[in-house]
């Protein structure tokens, strides 16, 4: 039976958390909108310049966000609802009116505050993962038919399920030692979250001290914080009785009221917690998934009453269905149900992908729709150069949220052409002035589905996909993939770095959340900084200081800052001055290379200077280089030919020089068993394998903290051969790699 001593134990995953905040849009009501006081603000926004509207875009900024500090971190609003409201609508005005100023960074894209900095952290010893969501039915089929051909298990093989609704509230880990609770953390980004073991000692439905006499020596249960329905109600009844603002949902308020700094305050609040999954454990109490729910609830917790035992797609669709049917009546918030593969042995050998695990689904209840009018049709321009058109719709409520902007893909999409060249929508373009369905599901960004033909207006003319770049004028083309000889679906601009946008946009990246992450040089700022001269490239963030030593007008000295804002910016690019290698290379933002792909690169070279090196040597096809990258698992052609392209640059090369001259970087983390014998090792799998799939041993190797290529070099350590080996198992003995067979390898590795 697997243990977390030795593996990581996948049942740690959890749904995505959704960041949704304390106020919105969706808030508004018609009462709290006539009531409001006017705001201090008498100009129209349509008589103000792009400068002015930009200045009071930004005051307006810091104000809602000192509003929403005060409330969710200090739980003491000084506005009511009314007054915060007509902040809102302006601010939002100011948005609908000069469109550029809705970035990631607006207050309208952050809805409540970031974590407070007073709360520690805690770095979860195994991994808080996401899930993968489904929408239909088909995709619950495909879900099951994947597992099955991974595993090679035939139609007749029984394949058992557990199906449970999915919670709608703020993921918890929960850590016991010798059976006592001594670390409660959120999910915060999946390695480390909040530490709030003071507030969730209040829950009642959390034990200090898990029942019974068999309880491991260190145990992680993992589940989320929730509000039933009538407890919301009553708290909003009290806020409302005491004048404080009224809470949104019950999801944002059990967050509000987890990360409170007092937790008297969270004491007040009676909060819940569903059981459902676990993290490190020394001693697997049970072999399925069922089972460890039902020592779950032995230990003394809350598991799901709806939670069931599934054996086939039919028996799963009719719980999903069952639950969507009384879904009204639980008492509480869920947005679909999560099913996982029962055996615990199952789930170990199907591992994960990215950051989900290949045996569980999110069954997610059907997306929401509405119909609005589409006014105009904008186009983004993106850190690569990508024209991304948005659509500019009359403000209309989704499934509680206020939509005024959905995507509309690219410009076949809006033609009504879909990415293989059929007709999508019945070959219905997309006009301004339609009357069109928009679609929003959870947190996807909502996007225009259809149009309603009947509704279009006598003069709309087909859109016209604009061929030059809106930010610089430089010719916008569309590629075409030499592998296929078809058209690249987006169009992109050829101005590189002169395109302001582009370079705004990867600076914008550089500084993201998953990549430098730097506190306090978020979208506005880099705006603000660019459009001054003050940070062009991404090594200029790091002499920024120093610069602003020698300059007479000091950051410290403007409008809106002073000496402590100035320092706690300083203070965030120090602490960014060293970091781990995976995020330097995501920053850099190379076309195709996302998280994964730069996790795996880094892996897989250990240092930036290798990555480099063998990337510089890779330009000619037939190099021992161009044959490493292309053959390391999970990079494939498009992402090795953009990693060669991107250290082909000089001016690249260039900005890497200097910005290596100011930041190290520093080896990612391994999850590989302390002990494994091929920890580190580079593995190829070759041959008609008998005793596991090609999938199921390349997800073995991974787990024990192998790299899996696709070819053999000189640095391959291991060549795995099974019947039918060729040219692979030849390269072997020419460079004298390590050769064994299937048999070789369980003796090596063991049956992981």
């Amino acid at each position: 039976m697997p243990t977390a001593q030795n593996t990581v134990n996948r049942s740690s995953a959890t749904p995505g958390e959704s960041r949704s905040g304390r106020y919105g849009s969706s808030d508004l009501k018609p009462d709290s909108i006539m009531s409001a006081k006017k705001a201090p603000h008498e100009t129209s926004v349509d008589q103000l310049s792009a400068q002015e509207a930009r200045a009071e875009h930004e005051a307006l900024g810091a104000e809602i966000a000192e509003h929403d500090r005060r409330y969710y971190e200090e739980d003491a609003p000084t506005v009511t609802d009314a007054e915060y409201d007509a902040l809102r609508l302006r601010y939002e005005a100011l948005e609908e009116r000069f469109p550029e100023l809705k970035t990631a960074e607006s207050r309208t894209q952050k809805v409540g505050s970031r974590a407070s900095e007073k709360f520690s952290k805690v770095r979860h010893r195994v991994p808080m993962l996401s899930l993968a969501n489904g929408f239909a039915d088909e995709d619950v089929e495909e879900f099951v038919e994947r597992i099955r051909r991974f595993l090679q298990l035939k139609g007749e093989t029984p394949l058992v399920f557990t199906a449970e609704p999915k919670i709608d509230g703020l993921s918890l880990s929960l850590r016991y030692e010798k059976g006592r609770l001594v670390t409660a953390a959120t999910r915060g980004d999946g390695a480390v979250g909040e530490d709030v073991t003071a507030n969730a000692r209040t829950v009642g439905d959390i034990p200090q001290k898990l029942k019974g006499s068999h309880v491991p020596e260190v145990f992680e249960v993992r589940g989320e914080v929730y509000l039933s329905h009538a407890d919301f109600a009553a708290i909003n009844a009290r806020q409302e009785a005491a004048g404080k603002p009224l809470f949104a949902n019950p999801r944002n308020a059990a967050a509000g009221s987890l990360r409170q700094l007092d937790p008297a305050i969270t004491a007040s609040r009676p909060l819940c917690f569903f059981a459902y999954a676990w993290g490190e454990v020394s001693e697997m109490p049970a072999d399925t998934q069922f089972g460890m729910m039902e020592v779950l609830r032995g230990f003394g917790f809350t598991v799901n009453k709806l939670t069931r035992r599934v054996s086939s797609v039919a028996e799963m669709l009719e719980h999903y269905h069952a639950i969507e049917t009384d879904r009204a009546n639980l008492g509480y918030d869920i947005d679909g149900v999560v099913y996982k593969v029962d055996d615990l042995n199952l789930q170990q050998r199907l591992g994960f992908v990215s950051r989900s695990p290949r045996w569980a689904l999110a069954h997610k209840f059907p997306a929401q729709r509405a119909v609005t009018v589409l006014e105009d049709i904008e186009i983004n321009v993106g850190r690569t150069g990508s024209l991304n058109p948005i659509a500019k719709l009359k403000p209309v409520t989704v499934g509680g949220v206020v939509v005024s902007n959905a995507t509309l893909h690219n410009e076949d999409y809006i033609r009504g052409i879909g990415g293989n060249g059929e007709k999508i929508r019945g070959g219905v373009d997309i006009r301004i002035g339609d009357t069109v369905v928009v679609q929003r599901a959870g947190d996807v960004i909502p996007k225009v589905l259809d149009v309603v033909l009947e509704k279009r207006p006598a003069d709309a003319k087909p859109y016209e996909f604009p061929t030059t770049c809106p930010a610089c004028g430089s010719h916008a083309v569309r590629e075409v993939n030499p592998r296929t000889g078809k058209e690249d679906a987006v169009r992109r601009c050829t101005g590189g770095l002169i395109c302001p946008a582009q370079a705004r946009e990867r600076l914008k990246h550089f500084v993201s959340r998953n990549a430098f992450d730097i506190e306090g040089m978020g979208e506005q700022r880099i705006e603000e900084f660019y459009a001054e001269g003050l940070v062009q490239r991404p090594q200029d963030i790091f002499t920024l200081q120093a610069r602003n030593e020698r300059s007479l007008k000091r950051l410290e000295n403007r409008e809106g800052w002073g000496a402590t804002s100035a320092r706690n910016l300083f203070d965030a690019i120090e602490a960014r001055r060293s970091i781990a290698l995976n995020r330097f290379i995501f920053a850099l933002g190379i076309p195709h290379v996302g998280e994964t792909s730069a996790r795996l690169l880094a892996r897989h070279f250990g240092t930036f200077d290798s990555l480099r090196e063998t990337a510089k040597a890779a330009a000619d096809p037939g190099s021992e280089a161009h044959a490493e990258l292309t053959s390391i698992g999970g990079i494939g052609p498009v992402v090795a030919e953009a990693i060669i392209e991107f250290f082909k640059e000089e001016h690249n090369e260039e900005m890497l020089d200097a910005l290596l001259a100011q930041v190290t970087t520093v080896p990612v983390e391994t999850v590989a068993a302390a002990h494994s014998p091929v920890a580190g090792k580079t593995v190829v799998f070759t041959g008609s394998l008998e005793q596991m799939t090609r999938e199921e041993a390349k997800a073995m190797a991974e787990r024990l903290g192998a790299k899996v290529a696709g070819s053999v070099s000189k640095k391959t350590d291991i060549v795995v051969a099974g019947p039918g080996a060729g040219s692979k198992l030849a390269k072997a003995k020419e460079f004298d790699v390590q050769v064994m067979d299937e048999d070789g390898w369980f003796a090596l590795v063991g049956r992981g």
